[in-house]
């Protein structure tokens, strides 16, 4: 009985010996393969790095973009901004010149108040102006009528204007 206990217990090391080869060369194998993995892990972790390195580099090139276009277009609102209040002081210098010319033309057609045909739209209106102010009013006189005639002028080339936008 001895020689069979021990054959079988021989047999059963020679079962375990064999399953425990099979099992340290799926392991070898599992080994190899993740070895395998994580040369592929690192590789694709290096690359990661250099892309986040890339995008930390242009996120900050896009910040002292948007920084630099910031500060221009501080700039540009400022200057517009002045600008603007320059027109609109330089306009209403404008309508102040319009109304003192208008007060002028108004006294000049009181004082002399005479009917003045339509001209044709050749003919400047600053001989017309200059031919009807009498010689005898003096030099206040001339100055009105040079301020009228030119007023007149500005008054039909603005009406031209407007006419042939119209057009």
């Amino acid at each position: 009985m001895s020689l069979l206990v021990t054959l079988a217990a021989d047999g059963l090391v020679a079962v375990l010996l064999v399953a425990t080869i099979v099992s340290s060369i799926k392991l070898s194998r599992r080994i190899v393969q993740l070895k395998g993995d994580e040369a592929a892990l690192r590789q694709t972790i290096g690359d990661l790095m250099v892309a986040t390195s890339t995008a930390e580099r242009a996120i900050a090139g896009l910040r002292s973009t948007l920084d630099e276009c910031d500060r221009t277009l501080a700039e540009r609102l400022g200057t517009a901004e002045r600008y603007a209040a320059d027109i609109a002081a330089q306009v209403e210098a404008g309508e102040g010149v319009i109304a003192r010319i208008g007060a002028i033309v108004t006294q000049m057609r009181g004082a002399a108040p005479r009917p003045v045909a339509p001209e044709p739209a050749v003919q400047r209106p600053t001989m017309r102006v200059a031919s009807e102010t009498p010689a005898s009013d003096g030099p206040n006189g001339e100055r009105l009528g040079a301020a009228a005639a030119a007023a007149l002028a500005m008054t039909e080339r603005a009406l031209h204007r407007v006419r042939s936008r119209a057009a």
